[in-house]
């Protein structure tokens, strides 16, 4: 990959972080528990974004937005139900 094409994607996913960084604390989120969050290109030139290790609670909040944005007015909402472990 050229020089060119890493650019290109790691500003992608240094934009793409800084929205979810941005999400998270309007969401009340503080930085040390969303600071795992790191743009990262690669070798093909594709960008993503690792979101390392959140807290549970605040996947939750984010799941809860996105059901919400993702759901149109009048329809059916799927739940699934969060997993429990059998570990005692």
């Amino acid at each position: 990959m050229d020089m060119q094409t890493w650019r290109d994607g790691h500003d992608r996913a240094t934009d793409a972080a800084d929205a979810i960084r941005a999400a998270l604390i309007a969401l009340g989120v503080s930085e040390s528990e969303w600071s795992g969050i790191r743009p990262t290109v690669t070798r093909t030139g594709r960008p993503y974004v690792h979101l390392g290790q959140l807290p549970a609670d605040v996947v939750e909040q984010l799941a809860e937005l996105l059901r919400r944005v993702a759901t149109p007015e009048g329809a059916a909402v799927v739940y699934v139900q969060p997993h429990t472990s059998r570990r005692r």
